[in-house]
């Protein structure tokens, strides 16, 4: 059994899930929140299982078992944990605000965030990357866009924080939800009454239209907006930034041509994503996965991370490559419920990785890779901080 909790694993769980591709790819665990699940960790099972329509993403779906709390069920509502017809509605009320077009026109000030971080670093010798950059730009970014003020963004990330961690928060995780769900209410109720130029008005206008948007829903949406909406850009930051200054040359290559970022930023989330495992699935009927047989009710896990990993699928799959021609990587899903938000993380890593070569091309890691810690919990994938030399 895996132990999830155990330090070593959770700092580099990849030898783990080696080993599980070749013994035992698709298996019962117990999860840290109790919970018994079928975790996959091959390729090819992996993409099927994430476009299998006899899955459900329903959160109902998993019952007692899952051990929701009816304040975590008030967070469940958004198109990440529901089903057609329901998940085609709601995925069509935001997806406008995300097409190519709407997500390029941000870049102007996205590269203001950048350049305005990266000016607060003039003169210090020493940060961390995560506290300082890799974090501060897409949580103003995804605020600035919903509408959320600028003076909440500290209490929103101390929530977040533990929400990620999930059962591995202990008794912090109820406290966090329930602040969370009374802070997006308040900031509703302030929407409604004087409005304002931004997508949160934007779904509160859909939602009392009468579009059947219900308040849960509503609810629900803009807490998965705000969490997703920055907590993989961050992780995406954070670990290419790692994984160029561990390997200097990489590092050194990547300033020399800068063709090669947009495939580097693919490579990045392929070799050490942002995201560990997908939410939940629950089989409907009685079905096979990886020629193991799933009874209908049984939760289901895909470990992203593993699949990104499986050589039969990418050639020196444990060889970081920044320019890997082929790369059709699991990082943002696959299906119906791929992320709606993945060209927005793709262009805030490309402006990310640009400002940083040009403004500190000497820098540098301040510790030792091996003292860096990953944040706990199997849903993301990041570290706690990256001090750098810069």
């Amino acid at each position: 059994m895996i132990d999830f909790t155990d330090s070593a694993f959770q700092n580099d769980p990849h030898p783990t899930y080696a080993r599980m591709r070749r013994t035992g790819p698709v298996r019962r665990v117990r999860l840290p929140s109790g919970l018994d699940a079928w975790l996959v960790t091959r390729y090819e099972d992996a993409r099927r299982v994430l476009a299998d329509p006899r899955l459900s993403k329903s959160v109902a779906a998993l019952g007692s078992a899952a051990g929701q709390s009816a304040a975590g069920g008030a967070l469940s509502r958004h198109m990440l944990a529901v089903d057609p017809p329901d998940h085609t509605r709601l995925r069509r009320l935001v997806s406008a605000a995300f097409t190519v077009r709407r997500i390029e026109a941000l870049r102007p000030r996205i590269e203001v965030i950048a350049t305005e971080l990266l000016d607060a670093l003039d003169g210090r010798d020493r940060a961390d990357l995560i506290d300082a950059f890799a974090f501060p730009l897409p949580i103003q970014v995804i605020c600035e866009l919903l509408g959320v003020p600028a003076a909440d963004q500290g209490s929103f990330r101390a929530w977040s924080n533990v929400i990620v961690a999930g059962a591995m928060s202990g008794d912090r995780l109820g406290p966090a939800i329930e602040s969370m769900i009374g802070y997006i209410r308040t900031l509703l109720a302030e929407r409604r009454e004087h409005g304002g130029d931004d997508l949160l008005t934007g779904l509160i206008q859909v939602r009392d239209s009468g579009d059947g948007l219900t308040e849960e829903e509503l609810t629900s949406m803009v807490f998965l907006l705000l969490l997703a909406g920055h907590e993989t850009t961050v992780n995406l930051i954070g670990n290419g930034a790692y994984l160029l200054l561990r390997d200097r040359e990489r590092w050194e290559r990547l300033r020399a041509d800068r063709a090669l970022l947009p495939s580097a930023i693919e490579e990045f989330l392929r070799y050490e994503g942002p995201v560990e495992t997908s939410t939940f699935r629950v089989a409907t009927e009685d079905l096979e996965i990886g020629g193991e047989k799933v009874a209908a009710g049984d939760p289901i896990v895909v470990v992203l991370l593993s699949a990104n990993r499986d050589d039969d699928r990418f050639p020196g799959a444990d060889e970081l490559r920044l320019d890997r021609p082929q790369n059709p990587h699991l990082a943002f899903g696959h299906g119906i419920h791929y992320c709606l938000g993945a060209p927005l993380a793709r262009l805030e890593a490309q402006i990310a990785f640009t400002a940083l070569l040009d403004r500190f091309p000497d820098l540098r890691l301040a510790v030792e890779p091996e003292e860096l810690i990953w944040r706990p919990g199997t849903l993301l994938r990041g570290l706690t901080e990256l001090p750098v030399r810069l």
